[in-house]
């Protein structure tokens, strides 16, 4: 199959002008970094997290000295941990008084053939990847709830409806792969909670959708993958060739920001594997 070159990187246009957002595995040059990169380019004010604190703080040194130190913070935040994920939230109300978008990027991967998978294979990469999005959801809903009602009790009388979630999740939700049944009961169920939280969500204003990759290729992928199978993956593309992370981002932008407006519930493949 040809390979079809990238296309030239896409300007802001300030789709998310005067937004607050908070993007977790937001530290290096996966997914979540460039799109913190890409918000910021729209003009979002960000909240950067991760569990790797020494990356997080060269990620936000880097944007800070790029967009401004009014317009990035970090913290971080390992997304199995109630009590963080909690404080997370707090700091970006905190910092600028609201909050309007979540993206759930923090994952957790990993390869074992089920009849060898250990319980503590499975249940990290399910309390990472599944739970770490339920965790966050459910902090971002309880903001976007109490904004809009004044009291959380979902009776009216706040001072704004709105906000918006943006899960990531993954074409291996919907496909088989060998030594992928973890990550793909995962990121299945990243779809499932995204349906459900947008029929709950819709009563107070606020969007859930979901993005779903298949191969988005950053550093850390190719450190812990091996060459054979990135150009199978790479060979089952339309492109003949994976994604740019800032591909994948662009569609969060979207996702995120008004051109989504009668959008939620909804997972959209930024890739031709959908089944």
């Amino acid at each position: 199959m040809s390979r079809t070159p990238a296309p030239p990187y896409v300007k802001g246009h300030g789709l998310l002008a005067g937004r607050t957002a908070v993007i977790t595995a937001a530290a290096g040059a996966g997914i979540g970094g460039v799109t913190a990169r890409r918000f910021l380019e729209e003009g979002a004010r960000v909240l950067v997290s991760d569990a790797h604190t020494r990356r997080l703080k060269e990620t936000e040194t880097a944007l800070a000295a790029e967009f401004g130190a009014d317009a990035v913070a970090s913290q971080p935040c390992d997304v199995t941990d109630e009590t963080q994920v909690q404080a997370l939230y707090d700091t970006a109300v905190r910092l600028h008084g609201r909050l309007d978008i979540t993206v759930n990027n923090a994952g957790l991967g990993g390869t074992a053939e089920l009849a060898d998978m250990t319980d503590e294979q499975w249940n990290r990469v399910l309390d990472v990847t599944l739970g770490g999005t339920f965790r966050c959801t459910r902090a971002a809903l309880r903001h976007f709830r109490e904004a809009a009602t004044g009291d959380g009790t979902g009776d009216g009388g706040g001072t704004r409806t709105g906000g918006v979630v943006v899960n990531n999740a993954s074409v291996i939700g919907w496909r088989a792969q060998a030594g992928q049944a973890h990550y793909a009961a995962a990121k299945a169920g990243v779809m499932a909670l995204t349906r459900c939280a947008a029929v709950e969500a819709a009563a107070y204003g606020v969007r859930v959708n979901a993005v779903s990759p298949s191969l988005a290729m950053h550093p850390h992928l190719a450190k812990v993958t091996t060459t054979e199978l990135l150009d199978e993956l790479t060979a089952r593309e339309a492109f003949g060739r994976y994604a740019e992370p800032w591909e994948i981002a662009n569609v969060i932008v979207f996702l995120a920001g008004d051109y989504s407006s009668y959008m939620t519930g909804e997972t959209v493949s930024v890739s031709s594997q959908h089944p």
